[in-house]
């Protein structure tokens, strides 16, 4: 890979050059396939369109779709040729995609049909342009827009590439400024981190407006030349499975609740409900963890090498299992600020519970150490730290230095070979009767391994911490919700959460009530629950009484 990319454009010109003749991006079934050659093709077609219609360098152009491999040529016509991206979420609500739309100033906008519906008339009328993401056509089009004198521009290594709204777990959006040069570093930094090649296999399956999926899972493998391929269907189970015997990818990039999600409803059962499994578990647990693994890699098509997990801590249960089966899996942490990757350990380095340490570029300190504890504020400096918050200079101050500094607001430990323990967010950490931190986090992944439940949240609640469960599909019966037996089964259970989690926790993190949830927790693209909602609620209610 060459490392003196200084611009999406070099990055995009070089590729579609030297790799012509190689397949860039295709649908599993086929499907707009490209090689490298056609895809430049399509920018060049691309950018043509949107500067007939006046959009030039500089003017921002939306982009919200699901998967596919229009997603990235719409992607590169835009910042390739000066122009600044603003991807979209597909779970954003309309009014969230219209306020982004105007705050950010969009001129135009890819969309496809399946969110179309989200746009009112009035923004589509106060658009210039609306193309369709599926085949390219107009949805709508502004003749009075029709000037052809939408000039582009070659970039600069500082010129905003994308404008990135996050809507985050603290339900406070904002607009993250990332430059070419904070991309372009992303991406060597992924290099370092997980050598890939032309022959490398990429399969997508998280969002591409997600800077984790945009940088590692379409930037990365299309400066190497490697092959990207799209799921044009909803990654289900079954539609993943067989998905991966057909591509049979040597990268996945993923977050933790898919691996965990696998590991507790078809890992622990398989072993459960076989006899010599369970012997095996009993007396011989690494020789299990090695057949089990094995299969692992045969169901994932037999040529992974490269399990990508980042967005949120890991199971430190699931992450035993991975490393004893030698699974093939490697633990990256970032955020869209720093586009994103900031620490990385490859698979056979990884280290339970840690991050690894820091990336190539990237510099980390630790601020405010608490001396009891180790942990301090994570602050990182390096080429990938964003430009500032749009449009907003106070937001923006708060968290970035004069010299360059960041402050993420995650608490962390580093152990002596300079590895990174994540505990949980500055803002999340609640503090005991006694003064004591209490880190929400860690008694939830203790709760979260109790068999049955699906995913949890502790909240304080007039100084006392509550536990809020969901637990998995079909394990209970709302349909005989306000019966007796009901009611008994709902007081059992929680009695059974209040035990388990308790015997397993220090005395100032023991929780004092548990409310089993009917409905899902609300959630962001990467599968963190918006603790800002449940506790909002718990504040709105707390001034109503």
């Amino acid at each position: 890979m060459r490392h003196d990319f200084k611009t999406l454009f070099d990055l995009y010109d070089y590729a579609s050059s030297k790799y012509a003749k190689r397949t860039a991006a295709t649908f599993t079934d086929g499907g707009q396939c490209y090689t490298f050659a056609r895809y430049k093709e399509s920018c060049e077609n691309l950018s043509r369109i949107l500067s007939n219609f006046g959009i030039g360098a500089f003017d921002k152009v939306a982009i919200l779709s699901e998967n596919r491999p229009h997603w990235g040529i719409a992607f590169f016509a835009i910042t390739a040729y000066g122009r600044i991206a603003v991807p979209m979420l597909n779970e954003l609500s309309s009014s969230e995609i219209e306020n982004i739309l105007t705050h950010s100033e969009a001129k135009a906008i890819f969309i496809s049909r399946r969110q179309l519906k989200k746009l009112s008339e009035a923004m589509i009328e106060r658009l210039s342009l609306v193309i369709d993401i599926d085949d390219f056509s107009f949805i709508k089009h502004d003749d009075d827009a029709f000037t052809c004198d939408g000039r582009v521009a070659t970039p600069n290594p500082m010129d905003m590439a994308a404008l990135i709204y996050t809507s985050g777990t603290t339900g406070s959006p904002k607009g993250v400024m990332l430059s070419h040069r904070n991309f372009c570093a992303s991406v060597l930094d992924s290099w370092y981190a997980q050598p890939e090649n032309k022959h490398s296999v990429f399969l997508s399956i998280l969002p591409m407006a997600h800077t984790y999926e945009m940088t590692l899972g379409l930037l990365y493998p299309f400066s190497v030349g490697a092959r990207v391929c799209y799921i044009r269907r909803v990654p289900t189970p079954s539609v993943l499975i067989q998905t991966l015997k057909e591509v049979r990818p040597t990268t996945i990039l993923s977050v933790p609740l898919i691996i965990e999600k696998m590991y507790k409803n078809s890992i622990i059962p398989t072993i459960r409900d076989s006899k010599f499994l369970s012997y095996l578990q009993k007396y011989a647990p690494r020789l299990l963890c090695v057949l089990v693994g094995f299969k692992l890699r045969s169901i994932f098509g037999g040529r992974l090498h490269f399990f990508g997990i980042g967005g949120a801590k890991l199971d430190p249960e699931v992450e035993t299992f991975l490393h004893r089966a030698s699974f093939p899996y490697g633990i990256g942490y970032g955020l869209t600020e720093t586009a994103p990757l900031v620490c990385a350990a490859s698979p056979f380095k990884t280290h339970i519970g840690t991050t690894g340490p820091a990336t190539h570029g990237m510099q980390i300190r630790l601020e405010n150490v608490n001396p009891d504890t180790g942990l301090g504020e994570v602050t990182v400096k390096g080429p990938n730290v964003m430009m500032g918050y749009y449009k907003d200079y106070e937001r923006t101050q708060s968290v970035l230095s004069q010299d360059g500094w960041f402050r993420t607001g995650d608490l962390a430990s580093k152990d002596a070979r300079g590895r990174f323990s994540i505990r949980g967010r500055l803002r999340n950490m609640i503090v005991g009767a006694s003064g004591e931190n209490i880190y929400p986090e860690e008694i939830e992944h203790v709760i979260n391994s109790m068999d049955g439940i699906g995913e949890s949240l502790v909240i304080q609640r007039d100084g006392r911490l509550i536990a809020l469960v969901k637990f998995e599909d079909n394990v209970i019966d709302w349909d005989l919700e306000g019966q007796d037996k009901f009611i008994e089964d709902m007081v059992r259970r929680r009695k059974a959460v209040l035990d388990f989690v308790n015997e397993r926790v220090s005395i100032f993190s023991k929780i004092k009530d548990v409310e089993i949830r009917k409905e899902p927790f609300n959630k962001t693209a990467t599968h963190k629950i918006r603790r800002f909602l449940y506790e909002k609620k718990q504040q709105d209610s707390s001034a109503e009484v």
